[in-house]
């Protein structure tokens, strides 16, 4: 991967509130023999001992109030390694009692504290020093995040942990920019609208990318003045206790920011259910956002920002550049274990030149580095967990079992850990649950089109609609397909670029609202218009 074109990646997924049944590893069965003769990788070697993560675990209590404390419970929970499934550490683990103690100290912040009423200067300031002290702190931050994660050092260091910085420098900025309108109107008043923090934000993070969603989300919240509860995924709970205490290490105030670590069917559903949480942000599994916006609707009908599942189509025109096509193809469905809500999972390539994308496509996947994400080189660590690694198995299952042509790949690597090969399909149906449903791992499924009428309406025919890559020269086609495909992002000749500034959600059950830009800011404020009636007014 390029370093060029990961400077400016930004992604983002999701987290499940249901459990997925376990099932029988594919490297079992009548598939076995021809993954025998086509699993060949370069790969690291994943039966060394582990890599010693160089940092200590100092943080595994809720942060509530500004101090670290035990659940209510005294009940903890284990976070796992991916790379071996062995504990990292135990962590206090949060439940309905600890989200009623830390709403209370967001509540209490918001109502009586100094943040809402500091200066909008005094609060970017903050923020400002937070981001700095991020930076001093980057290669530990990144260390906790791919031990927890399983997502190679290298990314977490020089690409994730400076976006995070970059972002709250963005948001720092827009702090003492927010304001409202003076609107005219038929009739001697003076008319203005104010721009208010919404109050107390609740939030729910996923676990493939924990700190850059703590970032889209807490970063806009406070520019905004409000006060937050953040629920971590309990798969990767690290690296949010971590940077919470270097907040208030920049002057935050107690009650302001709320880290409460735990489960989705306790924690996070007490949180999305709460009446007096003013606002919620999820970013997770469409079938759990559903869940989400139910409570909130439930409880005290509390707005609700949405960024969910996809299955986003990755379009190759006749006239692409096909080797450039196939490394962003790749890039876009293998980038970080292929967890990613918007990964280019649905490879629409055109008929004259299928055959030609199909093998550089199993060339480039078979040559692909897979390892212990800290050792140097490598490009792709782990899966999240064995509910994942399952998952994933299955779904390749099931591309056999429909008669897709396995290319390479098709089974877990290594013997510890949950590895999966880089598995390629060709001759992919749009009826076949590989092309329907989001795999969430390292699985490209390609398939062929004839023309632009029917790659338009296959690609819109998703119950997802979250991005799409466009590739080819002609900037009509390109025209066209921007305007026709039904998604919230479309990246033309190009993949996964993302910007501070740039807003990224979806269509249809993709998820609503948008994270990042202007747009963000959005969801943490509320509009109140303030009407005065004027006596002899020089004009109106």
């Amino acid at each position: 991967m390029a370093a060029r074109r990961l400077s400016s990646i930004l992604v983002s997924r999701s987290l499940s509130l249901s459990s997925a049944s376990a099932s029988p590893f594919l490297s079992q069965g009548r598939y076995s023999i021809l993954r025998r003769g086509i699993n060949r990788f370069s790969t690291a070697a994943v039966a060394e001992e582990p890599i010693a993560p160089p940092v200590e675990i100092n943080y595994t209590k809720l942060l509530i109030n500004g101090q670290f404390v035990d659940s209510a419970s005294g009940k903890t929970f284990p976070t796992l390694d991916p790379r071996t499934g062995e504990v990292i550490a135990d962590i206090a683990e949060g439940d309905a009692e600890d989200i009623n103690r830390a709403v209370s100290a967001a509540r209490k912040a918001f109502d009586e504290g100094p943040w809402p009423r500091m200066t909008p200067y005094e609060r970017s300031r903050i923020m400002l020093r937070f981001a700095d002290l991020v930076e001093k702190h980057n290669d530990d931050i990144a260390a906790l995040e791919t031990w927890d994660n399983g997502k190679p050092y290298e990314q977490s260091a020089k690409i994730e942990i400076p976006i995070v910085v970059r972002l709250f420098r963005y948001y720092a900025g827009w702090a003492d920019k927010i304001h409202g309108l003076t609107v005219p109107a038929d009739g001697p008043y003076h008319v203005q609208t104010l721009h208010e923090p919404i109050g107390v934000a609740g939030q729910i993070i996923p676990w493939n990318f924990p700190l850059l969603m703590f970032a889209w989300k807490v970063g806009p919240a406070l520019a905004c003045g409000n006060a937050i509860v953040l629920k971590s995924a309990e798969q990767t709970p690290l690296t949010a206790l971590y940077v919470a205490k270097l907040f208030h290490e920049a002057g935050l105030p107690p009650g302001v920011l709320n880290v409460v670590s735990g489960y989705g069917p306790t924690a996070g559903a007490a949180l999305a259910s709460h009446m007096d949480v003013d606002k919620l942000a999820f970013t997770g599994s469409t079938e759990t956002g559903k869940i989400v916006q139910g409570l909130a609707a439930q409880s005290n009908l509390k707005p609700v920002t949405l960024e969910l599942g996809g299955k986003s189509p990755f379009i190759v025109c006749e006239d692409a550049d096909i080797d450039e096509a196939v490394e962003q193809a790749h890039f876009a469905l293998f980038f970080n274990q292929g967890q990613c809500c918007c990964a280019g999972s649905r490879t629409f390539v055109h008929e004259s030149v299928y055959d030609e994308f199909l093998e550089k496509s199993k060339a480039r996947a078979m040559k692909r580095i897979v390892g212990d994400p800290f050792k140097n080189g490598v490009e792709q660590g782990p899966q999240i967990d064995s509910e994942q690694f399952e998952k994933i198995l299955r779904f390749i299952r099931s591309g056999n079992e429909s008669n897709a042509t396995l290319e390479c790949g098709g089974g877990r690597f290594g013997s510890k850990g949950y590895y999966v090969q880089p598995t390629v399909f060709s001759n992919v149906q749009d009826d076949m649950l590989i092309a329907q449903e989001e795999i969430f791992g390292p699985v490209q499924s390609i398939l062929k089109f004839k023309d632009l009428n029917e790659v338009i309406r296959r690609a819109n025919a998703s119950k997802y609609g979250l991005a799409a890559g466009v590739f080819t020269k002609n900037i009509n086609t390109a025209n066209t397909l921007m305007r026709a495909l039904r998604v919230g992002t479309v990246w033309i000749n190009c993949f996964d670029v993302f910007d501070a500034a740039i807003p990224f959600g979806g269509y249809k059950m993709s998820g609503t609202g948008r994270e990042k830009g202007i747009y963000s800011l959005q969801n943490y404020l509320q509009v109140k218009a303030v009407v005065t009636p004027l006596k002899n007014p020089a004009w109106l």
